[in-house]
């Protein structure tokens, strides 16, 4: 990684720029406050200027996907049936919406490229659907935060639905629509064998899975595979016949499928810094070799096999890496860098390591970012991969 939080490291992370910056804040688990936040407030420019880039930034891998799921809802969505059923409502829903902003953004795309396709068949006899919207995500995340910022302008009602998304959340053949961003790569759990000492598996000093141990990466594949057979067999149940699901995924290319090509430099400097933390006695080495983060980023192929082979309930209707030319979120100098990186992930720091450590962590960390490649050199080993499903199982 260079000077940037890519798709392929924590681009899920959906901060809101209001007058508050979002951040994580658990307080139950190491992993279940994954979308739990609490305001800081007293927020400085540069950290309200950073969010504020963050979020330009992630509207823009939006932007980039507009134009083909356009094309695929006028090519593939059967409005003709949608508009003509006897509820005359089309239900569609984004699954991990976090707190806004730029879910909106997305909804708005789909509402209205699914109402210029029925206003272009749409008959004497038929009237336009109304359209419910519903926000997903988990019991944690910040709903009132999320609906305090709903646009004043939507052309559909909303609902927020809390709960896990790789259970259900909706009554069978109920949803036309689902839609998933930047939020597949976060496991439900870090794989037990990464932090059991026992295991041929164990993650010894490190956070993510890097290195030479095939072991580790086996294991965070396996997660990532199960947990993806739980979100399609899911929404299957969901979806109508027919109904589509676009996925936006934080992916590698095919050629990092082997272990020794993946790296994540921003995560390993910052596992490096914990390691320097417990040699200064501030906590046991056992502490850093128990703590690993759930996330993980399949390659373009793999997707493939994995819907094709795991599911039988989805077509792939089209996949293909986008090509977003920023790629990464840039941040100027090392204390900016290291400012985000905080607001992304210290809730699972703090849930592990407590509080009383991330003034030095953070300190450390800007230091070992400064004397670096970390801005200079860039890793461009960092896809978003788009796609589209269509449920093909009857009713």
């Amino acid at each position: 990684m260079g000077s940037w939080i890519p798709p392929s490291s924590l681009m899920s992370t959906k901060l809101t720029a209001s007058a508050n910056i979002a951040i994580y804040n658990n307080n139950d688990s190491p992993y279940s406050g994954l979308d739990r936040r609490g305001p800081i407030t007293n927020a400085s420019s540069i950290e309200l200027q950073i969010v504020g880039e963050w979020l330009i930034f992630l509207k823009g891998a939006i932007e980039v996907a507009k134009e083909i799921i356009e094309e695929e809802i006028s090519n593939k969505l059967d409005t003709e049936k949608l508009s003509s059923s006897s509820t005359n409502i089309i239900r569609i829903a984004d699954f991990g919406c976090s707190t806004g902003p730029y879910t909106f953004h997305a909804m708005q795309i789909i509402v209205e490229t699914i109402k210029k396709k029925i206003e272009k068949q749409l008959s004497v006899s038929h009237q336009m659907p109304e359209f419910q919207v519903f926000f997903n995500d988990r019991t944690s995340n910040d709903f009132n935060t999320l609906f305090a910022s709903l646009p004043q302008k939507k052309q559909y009602y909303a609902a927020g639905v809390p709960g896990s998304f790789h259970d259900c959340q909706f009554p069978k053949a109920s949803l036309h629509f689902a839609y998933s961003s930047f939020t597949l790569h976060w496991l439900s759990e870090v794989p037990k064998e990464v932090v059991d000492p026992l295991s041929p598996a164990w993650n010894k000093g490190k956070i993510l899975y890097h290195g030479d141990k095939n072991e580790v990466f086996n294991a965070y594949a396996a997660q990532f595979a199960k947990d993806l057979d739980s979100f399609l067999k899911a929404r299957a149940h969901e979806l109508v016949f027919g109904g589509l699901m676009t996925l936006l995924v934080c992916s590698k290319p095919n050629h990092t499928k082997n272990i020794s090509n993946i790296h994540f430099q921003s995560l390993e400097l910052l596992g490096s810094c914990l390691m320097d933390l417990a040699k200064e006695g501030l906590f046991d080495t056992a502490k850093v070799d128990s703590f690993n983060m759930p996330m993980y980023f399949p390659t373009h192929n793999e997707l493939i096999a994995l819907i094709e082979k795991k599911n039988q309930d989805f077509s792939i209707e089209r996949m293909e890496m986008l090509n977003y030319p920023p790629k990464r979120f840039t941040t100027q100098d090392s204390k900016s860098f290291a400012m985000f990186v905080r607001a992304l992930i210290e809730g699972f720091l703090q849930a592990h390591f407590g509080s009383s450590i991330m003034d030095d962590l953070c300190g450390g960390y800007e230091q070992k970012v400064e004397l670096s490649k970390l801005l200079s050199n860039p890793d461009e080993n960092s896809t978003m991969t788009f796609v589209l499903l269509k449920c093909k199982w009857m009713t």
